[in-house]
């Protein structure tokens, strides 16, 4: 059986080839010429409906975007094993210098939604359910009392994910140093799907507040 090319693919980057790329030539050419040199590196979820380079409308180079399943960031722990999240995160620090890091959750996550629902495994090998053991320790201090929905008790744990992963990048010791020098700046996030808002942490009284462009840097 022939395997074609997914048909929305290739008319997606026809369309590319002829407007975006056209329009933006001389960007493209200086990124091949003189690399990428983004200030903002992004952690999110490989959800396709929360997209970072969509919500944050930014052209190519302008940020170096990770993406795993539950937007997840593991503790350091240079023991020899894959980290592909803690390798972008080597590089984006120490390679490239971002300024900022944003850890960006969002609402109704599967993968949080799997630990929340206690769902089963999805195949023998159960990478998903690995990957997310911290957040199912994370979930059971999350007060389900006073909460109206479950919808309502899987925000506040998709929410208490980004926090506990912000603790995680300062764990770091590169990430830690830079960040008490000034040199470097570590943000939460929380996109709400259904909304098209986005929720910003401030890290001094742990609130979580919907960004109206009052307070940015």
């Amino acid at each position: 059986m022939k395997r074609c090319f997914p048909k929305r693919l290739s008319d997606g980057y026809l369309s590319f080839r002829g407007e975006s790329f056209a329009r933006e030539r001389q960007r493209y050419d200086a990124l091949a010429s003189e690399g990428q040199k983004p200030t903002i590196m992004i952690i999110a979820c490989c959800d396709s409906r929360a997209a970072p380079e969509i919500v944050f409308d930014v052209s190519p180079g302008e940020v170096f975007v990770v993406r795993n399943v539950a937007n997840l960031v593991p503790p350091y722990a240079p023991d020899g094993k894959h980290h592909s999240t803690s390798a972008a995160l080597e590089f984006g620090v120490l390679q490239l210098g971002v300024e900022h890091i944003v850890i960006m959750g969002h609402g109704r996550c599967g993968g949080i939604s799997a630990v929340v629902n206690k769902s089963g495994p999805l195949s023998s090998g159960d990478f998903i359910g690995q990957w997310l053991t911290q957040i199912r320790d994370l979930a059971q201090f999350v007060e389900r009392e006073g909460r109206h929905s479950d919808l309502e008790y899987q925000t506040h744990v998709e929410r208490a994910n980004v926090e506990h992963s912000l603790a995680n990048l300062r764990t770091f010791p590169w990430i830690r140093h830079r960040e008490q020098r000034g040199e470097l700046s570590v943000h939460g996030a929380w996109f709400d799907i259904a909304l098209g808002e986005l929720h910003v942490l401030d890290d001094d009284s742990g609130d979580w507040s919907m960004l109206d462009g009052s307070d940015t840097a």
